[in-house]
């Protein structure tokens, strides 16, 4: 699982007071206090975190390997390894993960979907005393 010891650096920051308007691509770590319209994309190349702080506000889908929310979201968010929802995160949309940690107070208003967990097949168990 996504280990919070070895977490890529946050390069990048929306302010407080800052809107942008467009699809952000962005490449380790993101962290959002301001207003987003648009979707949030994180490289599919490499570790990921995404931050949206209690002042922020996205409206789009989000995507990224580990996405902790304290803020307001309009749109699906996908993460790919851990969702943290903490007691402030208001979503309007489905939300697919592997893992969730949601703390009390966060509010969702769309689906829960997990993510399959591809199962490696195993060859079946074969018992010493059936052998012959």
């Amino acid at each position: 699982m996504f280990s919070r010891k070895k977490q890529p650096p946050i390069k990048s920051l929306v302010a407080q007071g800052t809107k942008i308007e467009g699809n952000v691509h962005f490449a380790e770590g993101m962290r959002i206090d301001g207003d987003v319209v648009g979707d949030i994309r994180a490289a599919a190349d490499q570790p990921s975190i995404l931050v949206i702080s209690e002042t922020a506000r996205v409206e789009g889908a989000m995507h990224a390997d580990h996405v902790i929310i304290n803020g307001q979201v309009l749109g699906p968010v996908h993460a790919g390894e851990l969702l943290e929802l903490q007691p402030k995160a208001q979503i309007t949309g489905n939300v697919h993960y592997k893992a969730l940690e949601m703390h009390q107070g966060a509010v969702i208003a769309g689906q829960l979907i997990p993510t399959a967990v591809l199962v490696e097949e195993k060859p079946p168990l074969k018992l010493a005393s059936n052998s012959q």
